[in-house]
């Protein structure tokens, strides 16, 4: 019996995801070189244009399009999965689409949004010229949110959800001339994760999917919460793809606020970033004591909450799944990118400030 095998046919359309991917990643390498291609070319040039049009479509869709998208790939994933274990499909076509379409996924996720990871640092944009290598600044800027967080303390409930996002693009609109972004930038209506419950269990409080152009938030974010993440994820929205730096957006924005539900929620949020710094943990103690006891109590609420519905295996998953992801896209640090905010709020006080 003679086996005869099986010829692929080289065509332009089984070549073009692979060829498509191959200038993709030559792009990445030479955008990760040349930042300043990458921000007046892509960020500030081309991606307003894929976020205006990718929103508008999808924010007239009240739920997550790409939750819907992953769960129906998922879904046939596994039927073609099982007709090629059955004999109905031939592996080798199996395996030549699952490439091709990685390929393109690839490739559409760096043009629609990916390209914002290799843009000009906020130091570059902002010119930053003062650093904290050369002055620490952490007591004062601790001692300063301590007090901020006393003085804006109030009560936000769910029902203040509606005017915080309204307050909140307000702010955006505010600062876009001084932080150099493009406004509108489309639309950025938040939707709550299809799976909440999932990635509650996995430690995510929010996503910006890019795919769709959308903001995501969990729904078992706490209200005191809430002002902050909205802050976070809609900075993505803008192109800032740094979680650092998104942290600092989402902070500056709420704090430049004349709400004290988005001044309160920002302070307490930044707040946990400069508690849990490595470097300062006896002048931590020492300040901590300054806090308003329903300040504190507030604070507490939020560790308690998501220690509760963290899953430790998916948490731990989650992580590094996202550290690897980081770092593929030259994000050094990894998901320790998020506590760089305490050192990019540092440098903002001592160039605005000194």
């Amino acid at each position: 019996m003679k086996f005869k095998a099986k010829k692929v046919s080289i065509t332009f359309s089984n070549l073009f995801p692979f060829l498509a991917a191959l200038v993709t990643f030559v792009m990445i390498e030479l955008g990760a070189d040349h930042p300043d291609l990458i921000e007046n070319y892509y960020s500030r040039l081309l991606y307003p244009v894929i976020s205006t049009l990718f929103s508008g479509v999808s924010g007239l869709i009240p739920f997550s399009l790409w939750d819907i998208f992953w769960t129906l790939f998922v879904f046939v994933a596994l039927i073609i999965l099982g007709r090629v274990l059955f004999g109905k499909i031939k592996f080798y076509k199996f395996l030549l689409r699952t490439l091709q379409l990685s390929a393109l996924l690839y490739s559409f996720f760096y043009l629609s949004w990916g390209f914002n990871y290799f843009r000009q640092p906020i130091e570059k944009r902002l010119n930053w010229t003062r650093h904290i290598e050369k002055e620490d600044m952490f007591p004062t800027l601790l001692d300063t949110l301590i007090s901020n967080a006393n003085n804006s303390r109030v009560e936000i409930s769910i029902a203040d959800y509606r005017i915080i996002d309204s307050l909140v693009e307000a702010s955006y609109l505010n600062n876009a001339a001084h932080f150099g972004y493009s406004y509108p930038n489309g639309s950025r209506r938040a939707k709550t994760m299809l799976y909440t419950w999932f990635f509650a269990k996995s430690g995510v409080s929010g996503y910006f999917g890019p795919f769709f152009n959308e903001v995501h938030l969990n729904g078992e974010l706490l209200p005191t919460e809430y002002p902050f993440v909205l802050a976070h994820e809609k900075a993505h929205q803008f192109g800032i793809s740094s979680e650092a730096e998104a942290n600092f957006m989402a902070w500056y924005i709420c704090n430049s606020s004349n709400d004290n539900r988005l001044k309160y929620s920002a302070s307490i949020q930044l707040l946990q970033y400069f508690i849990s710094d490595p470097y300062h943990h006896e002048a931590i103690r020492e300040y901590l004591k300054r806090f308003d006891k329903k300040a504190m109590a507030d604070i507490m609420a939020q560790r308690n909450h998501w220690k509760e519905l963290r899953n430790e295996t998916l948490d731990k998953a989650q992580t590094t799944a996202n550290n690897a992801y980081l770092k593929s896209n030259k994000i050094h640090e990894g998901v320790m990118n998020y506590n760089s905010v305490v050192r990019l709020t540092i440098e903002w006080y001592l160039n605005e400030f000194k």
